[in-house]
């Protein structure tokens, strides 16, 4: 697919597939409702997933005990990326895939994008294309990438995706579907620049990729020879077994108890025809929506989605340390993580649900990201998050450089991390949010346009 005819192509495939997402009371829901004795949303399936109440107590952060509701959805997912060599380049065959909640509807997805719900028909529909190459007894291929990593904590209760990449050998026959095609890795890492077009998945899945640096020396540009020393774990200011001994020292530092609830328990949150809000506007609501398309396995559904309460912001704060690019990364505690903390970006927050507190209670270098100067900044993009379970969830993804005057204050929640550390981490499950999975996919997208 020559990037010439990559916009148009996914302008066809837009225009060539019927989806429409229709807002909805939750009353109009099919084989969906309401427990009488939880009032936990749930599919009459038992499958899928759940809308479940969450009670947090913990000594992180401003606040020590809040309720919320949470998506529970204890099965794994399959996020796979199927991979070729073409005239000798590794290609990806990726997918234009729509989903109900994207801001744009139709994003680039990896090729295998599946619940296990999904994948098994629990919906009763289509088989899922190209399944074959990530399940066991039926793999053609060679594994590149097989780790569990986890979604967003703040709305998933424990929830992990397997994130895979198969290589099939040269000579086999793929056949590229009409809704997906073969591009280069350099191809989908040049989209990142483009605003919400590569889907969470297929970042995460990068991310996840084993990059080898460059062969070739940097061009000129000292932030270029910089990012190639982080990539080639040149340089790095902390060792590998001190990176690792500070995660470990991390996760045994706080208290997190978050346990499920009835839903129709929780504290300052309330239910109407259409949606589950907090008493204060803040925070994210959940909303049922009515999705017909040409296109899936199933021709029409209705399921719940989270609506976050305004645009996210996502940043990460990277300095050269002795002619090595490194980032600052930080041990964050979200409710829905199986170990409690996970890395995370230096900023990551809905700056709507801190509105109004106090100094003290907002988000540590949120200042710092918002005042940066715009020679400073080496990415910037508005990337959606999950658009199956999230609706119009997006947040402004960048990549800030700081020198060794800018002040940062000494905390034990963040560490300078290269490149090169993030990826050795990502070969391990759960070392890294999804959010800094997103960030690390686009530091390796700057290789090739960074000045």
């Amino acid at each position: 697919m020559p990037a010439e005819r990559l916009r148009g192509w996914l302008h066809e495939r837009l225009a060539a597939n019927r989806f429409q997402v229709d807002r909805i009371p939750f009353h109009e829901m099919r084989e969906w409702d309401f427990d009488p004795g939880t009032g936990n949303l749930r599919h009459a399936s038992g499958r899928f997933f759940s809308v479940e109440g969450l009670r947090v107590r913990t000594d992180y952060g401003p606040v020590s005990e809040w309720t919320q509701p949470v998506i529970n959805q204890p099965e794994i997912g399959i996020l796979g990326i199927l991979v070729k060599r073409i005239d000798g380049v590794l290609h990806c065959l990726m997918s234009a895939k729509m989903e109900p909640g994207n801001v744009n509807l139709l994003q680039l997805s990896p090729t295998v994008q599946a619940t296990r719900s999904n994948y098994t028909r629990v919906h009763r529909g289509a088989a899922t294309p190209y399944l074959q190459y990530f399940l066991p007894g039926r793999r053609r291929g060679r594994i590149l990438v097989d780790v569990l990593q986890s979604e967003q904590g703040s709305w998933f209760y424990r929830k992990c995706n397997r994130n895979m990449v198969v290589e099939v050998d040269a000579d086999e026959d793929v056949d590229a579907g009409s809704d997906y095609c073969w591009l280069t890795i350099g191809q989908v890492l040049g989209l990142m620049r483009h605003d919400n077009l590569v889907n969470m998945d297929t970042r995460t899945v990068l991310a996840c990729m084993p990059f080898t640096p460059p062969a070739t020396a940097a061009p000129d540009g000292a932030f270029r020879t910089a990012l190639l020393r982080s990539l080639s774990g040149e340089g790095a200011e902390l060792g590998l077994r001190e990176v690792l001994s500070w995660v470990t020292e991390g996760r045994t530092r706080y208290r997190l108890s978050a346990e499920l609830l009835p839903l129709h328990a929780l504290d300052r949150w309330h239910r109407t025809e259409s949606a589950i809000s907090h008493e204060q506007c803040r925070f994210f609501d959940v909303m049922a929506v009515s999705v017909n398309a040409s296109n899936r396995e199933v021709a029409g559904w209705t399921q719940p989605l989270i609506e976050p309460r305004g645009n996210g912001e996502v940043a990460m704060l990277v300095k050269r340390i002795g002619g090595t690019l490194h980032a600052l990364m930080h041990l964050r505690m979200e409710p829905g993580f199986q170990s409690g903390v996970e890395l995370a970006p230096t900023v990551q927050c809905q700056p709507l649900s801190h509105a109004g507190r106090p100094a003290g209670q907002q988000p540590p270098l949120l200042d710092l990201v918002r005042s940066a100067a715009p020679e400073s900044v080496r990415y910037d993009a508005v990337l959606s998050e999950e658009g199956g379970r999230f609706h119009h969830a997006r947040s402004r993804y960048r990549i800030i450089e700081v020198d060794e005057r800018t002040p940062i204050p000494e905390s034990a929640d963040f560490r300078w991390l290269t490149v090169h550390q993030l990826s050795t981490l990502l070969q391990h499950s759960t070392y890294l949010n999804v959010q800094a999975r997103s960030l690390v996919t686009s530091l390796h997208s700057l290789w090739a346009g960074a000045r």
